[in-house]
């Protein structure tokens, strides 16, 4: 429905900026909002996930979770690049006349980046840190400038879909490992 609106210029663009323009110009202080809008960048999700990678392979002795953390990671920008310019969203007043800000490339990254850690980590806790921060990054992005609400919305909405497609793999590689080690009680492989 979000890139619906944003293709044909619908009528939820209007609300969109109005809230885009209240929370930027609104108390937000910048320090803090540049801090987490930072977060979305490469150059910081990427060394993160690569450090959850690499103590998830050391502990698990597996490469599946690997393969499709990066597998995930990679089509973020295979999926948000083209949506970029296909519907060629204008930006925010800072950015303007630059175009193509839906979905926003930034908030996609920090929420398929932070989402997988939350994932390889089985923990409750990470995954409700890891919606805050997500939240934190989307809000710095809009009080920055950078981006619409929308725009960070529907990354969170493109995201959501790619890490359950991970969960998913997960699990399904996860319940394949766990069946071909298992032992019967007479010490031979079961199937």
């Amino acid at each position: 429905m979000l890139t619906w609106q944003v293709a044909t210029v619908g009528p939820l663009l209007g609300p969109d900026e109005r809230l885009g323009d209240a929370i930027r110009t609104g108390g937000i202080p910048s320090g803090p909002a540049e801090f987490f809008a930072d977060l979305g960048n490469l150059q910081v999700a990427l060394p993160v996930l690569a450090a959850v990678l690499a103590y998830v392979t050391y502990r698990t002795r597996h490469w599946l979770p690997a393969t499709v953390a990066v597998l995930t990671m990679a089509l973020v920008p295979v999926l948000v690049g083209p949506l970029q310019s296909l519907l060629a969203r204008p930006g925010p007043p800072p950015m303007a006349p630059e175009t193509g800000f839906y979905p926003s490339g930034h908030a996609a990254t920090a929420a398929v980046a932070y989402g997988l850690c939350a994932l390889l980590l089985h923990r409750r806790e990470p995954a409700y840190g890891c919606v805050v921060l997500n939240a934190a990054v989307g809000l710095g992005l809009v009080r920055q400038g950078y981006h619409w609400p929308v725009d960070v919305v529907g990354s969170w909405c493109l995201s959501a879909v790619l890490l359950y497609v991970a969960a998913y793999a997960l699990s399904r590689g996860a319940g394949g490992v766990s069946r071909s080690t298992r032992r019967s009680s007479s010490g031979t492989p079961s199937c």
